[in-house]
């Protein structure tokens, strides 16, 4: 027996989305059925749909998902009809490799099961994302909703929120770190909040002007307009950490004098190769480093989300219905929204 569910899919690259009927699996004795209430709309998202990335077709996008508990199987402890509950990037992973046991299932040796476009490490069933009225998922990879959050800017905490969280704890900021971001955007407001959040001096790279009285809002201290020589050379040897969201090949060299002794600019926002040219002078001189970071773990999330409803942070939004999702994608290509599109999922009955 299966869940009958309606959602969004692209069949096709490049495909407008459309109503799609699926099915979900039958409920195992450890899943936990939700309600789809919101979801976030990621730039992952775009990228699956566009077919930029490798994508199994049909596709239904969608993981910073915000629902309500409906059913629960006969082992389930942690959570009850009625909760309110969250599911990110991953639904599952191999359990037993390194990573898995250290609670950091995003670098599962085996590979995670992503939410959607990936197949089921059981049934080897599809995955299909939050772009639908419901889902299924392991007790382990459900995430409790703190009691005190707004539930519509909580969706992409799922996703932006602990893809900035994860370095910034493992960078081990603190209120004596000195912190810049690169990029003011879905990734980059949150990392802003979160960063601020955790006590840190925080400085916005950006290329453009007019984005001071904003970056100030979400808690900046400073603007350095990285297109100006004289401001990028007034912050050399300045930063601990850099968290670097852009999601597009860009060049590195500018920002690496920046970073202080031992310091580290991790890249959040890009997949692929960079500008083959990389001046290593300043890492060596330095003991500077570039790393990377992929989402987090579950227990991770869990710790940000309880962080972010004690600090009261949540993501800035801009609510659509689902039948807009196309024109969202548009504006998200020209950085036409601030910062981060969350879908109310109630408006799927329009399709019914």
């Amino acid at each position: 027996m299966t869940i009958k569910v309606l959602g969004y899919s692209a069949q096709q690259a490049k495909a407008k989305l459309a109503p799609y009927h699926f099915d979900r699996r039958d409920p195992r004795v450890d899943d936990v059925v939700i309600e789809i209430l919101y979801c976030g709309v990621c730039h992952s998202d775009l990228h699956h749909v566009y077919g930029d990335w490798k994508t199994h077709y049909p596709v239904v996008p969608g993981h910073e998902i915000i629902g309500r508990v409906t059913q629960v199987g006969n082992k389930v402890t942690k959570f009850k009809p009625g909760d309110l509950v969250g599911v990110g990037c991953m639904v599952d992973s191999c359990q037993h490799c390194e990573p898995c046991h250290h609670g950091l299932e995003q670098y599962c040796e085996e590979g995670s099961t992503l939410t959607y476009n990936s197949l089921d490490r059981h049934d080897h069933m599809p995955t299909f994302g939050g772009y639908s009225d419901s889902i299924v998922a392991a007790e382990k990879f459900v995430l409790k909703i703190p009691h005190n959050m707004d539930l519509k800017s909580a969706a992409p905490l799922l996703c932006a929120g602990i893809t900035t969280w994860s370095p910034l704890k493992h960078w081990n900021v603190t209120k004596n770190s000195r912190v810049a971001v690169v990029g003011l955007g879905g990734l980059g407001h949150m990392a802003i909040k979160l960063a601020k959040g955790l006590g840190a001096e925080v400085t916005l790279f950006t290329r453009s002007k007019g984005k001071e009285q904003d970056a100030i809002r979400l808690g900046a201290d400073h603007i350095v307009l990285s297109t100006d020589d004289k401001q990028m050379a007034s912050v050399h040897n300045q930063f601990d950490l850099i968290i670097d969201t852009v999601p597009s090949i860009h060049d590195l060299n500018p920002y690496i004098p920046t970073l202080a002794l031992n310091g580290t600019i991790v890249l959040v926002g890009y997949l692929g190769d960079l500008d083959p040219f990389l001046n290593t002078a300043p890492l060596v001189m330095g003991r500077k480093s570039i790393a990377g970071s992929l989402i987090g773990g579950i227990a991770e999330t869990q710790q940000m989300l309880d962080f972010c409803a004690k600090h009261n942070i949540t993501s800035d939004v801009e609510m659509i219905d689902i039948q807009y999702i196309d024109k969202a994608y548009e504006r998200m290509l020209k950085s036409d929204v601030k910062y981060r599109f969350v879908i109310d999922m109630a408006s799927l009955k329009k399709d019914k």
